[in-house]
């Protein structure tokens, strides 16, 4: 990994730049549906209907959507066999794993805060009415 300018003037790429190309990039990751299979990726290579079942919740076409913006922006590879019925596995490639890293201190930073969280929500709603 390559040290970056702290100056956001001196970066090639601002994602604060409304069109920036990095900004779809970072929505892809961090989305619902791209953080989660960035990090399910992350533990191995994964078939389609097994990541499915690893994502829980999100839908056969929401994920085909997902897996191919990841793959457009290099971060997943698709890798399919010539078998009957066809197989193809999908994981991360070298910068995937790079960013799935990443995300994956901050999904452990939220799972270990859940308890102030949800703390945080019941004062909240206490104050101000559930919504």
């Amino acid at each position: 990994m390559t040290a970056r300018p702290q100056d956001p003037d001196e970066l090639a790429y601002n994602v604060f730049a409304k069109a920036c190309p990095s900004r779809c990039t970072l929505e892809n990751v961090t989305g619902r549906w791209g953080g989660l299979t960035l990090g399910a990726l992350s533990e191995g290579s994964l078939r389609f209907n097994e990541l499915r079942r690893r994502v829980d919740g999100v839908s056969e076409k929401m994920l085909s959507q997902t897996l191919h913006a990841l793959e457009r922006d290099g971060l997943v590879h698709r890798e399919a066999q010539p078998t009957n019925p066809p197989r193809v596995d999908y994981e991360l490639t070298p910068l995937g794993r790079e960013v799935a890293g990443r995300l994956l201190a901050l999904i452990e930073c939220v799972e270990g805060a859940m308890d102030e969280v949800l703390a945080s929500r019941e004062r909240y709603d206490a104050t101000r009415g559930a919504r």
